[in-house]
């Protein structure tokens, strides 16, 4: 059985994610299908980012699951719009910063986040604390490269990712590395290698195939989130947003 997982990257730039950056995965059984936002920022670097990509990211889940899809996954570390898609659609949806830090809290006693610039780390830290996971968190630590500067200096990137997991490890006591950002997709292996030239034995967690795969797994079973928690919205009206909220509950 062949399981369809849309990704959805809710940004409006073009090229960052291309379906060929998860194409590998297809190859468990999983169809992956992939949009971008109509109306959205351009990147994600804090709340403010974050808040203009929450209603297309919504309408996208929703249109996702009218076209078939079996599960969503929110191309973010942010998880922007997981719980809200959640009261909208039937079919899993996840985010890869909860799936991460779960999985990470799993593989290790402690773990550390790297991730971008600055403005996203208290982002980060509020997420770690709702998600219940703030004791097992190292620390958090910063690249200073922006999402739209990563693909253009994928080497300098992956020196800047290889020079913070490694203090992560040194100097804060991380047992298990999460890339903080989506965009760093691609960068793992050749972490965890640069981490074993240093006789350093850590899993480096790369959200989105991580995450892809973790939805497939429920789509299999048949699990998805409970509608007890993620209750459909109530009908009302709503002025201002091309949402199909009418009808779900």
């Amino acid at each position: 059985m062949t399981v369809n997982v849309h990704l959805i990257t809710p940004i409006i730039s073009e090229g960052l994610r291309q379906l060929d950056d998860v194409k590998n995965l297809e190859g468990y059984g999983i169809k992956i299908f992939h949009s971008i936002l109509d109306a959205g920022p351009a990147s994600v670097e804090c709340e403010f980012d974050e808040a203009l990509s929450l209603p297309d990211t919504i309408k996208k889940c929703i249109e996702a699951e009218k076209d078939g899809a079996d599960a969503i996954v929110i191309d973010c570390m942010g998880d922007p719009g997981l719980k809200a898609s959640r009261e909208v659609v039937s079919i899993p949806v996840l985010g890869p910063m909860e799936t991460s830090v779960h999985m990470a809290a799993m593989l290790g006693q402690n773990f550390s986040i790297v991730t971008v610039v600055d403005g996203v780390v208290p982002l980060i830290n509020n997420l770690v604390k709702v998600y219940g996971l703030s004791e097992k968190l190292a620390s958090v630590r910063v690249i200073d490269l922006p999402v739209l500067e990563i693909e253009k200096e994928i080497e300098r990137t992956k020196e800047l990712l290889a020079r913070e997991s490694l203090l992560a490890v040194q100097k804060d006591g991380a047992d298990v590395i999460i890339f903080g950002c989506t965009g760093f997709l691609g960068c793992a292996e050749s972490i965890e290698h640069s981490l074993k030239d240093q006789n350093i034995h850590v899993p480096v967690l790369d959200p989105v195939p991580l995450t892809v795969m973790q939805a497939a797994v429920l789509a299999n079973l048949g699990i998805t989130h409970s509608k007890k928690t993620y209750a459909y919205p109530r009908q009302k009206d709503v002025k201002g947003f091309d949402i199909p909220f009418h009808g779900m509950g």
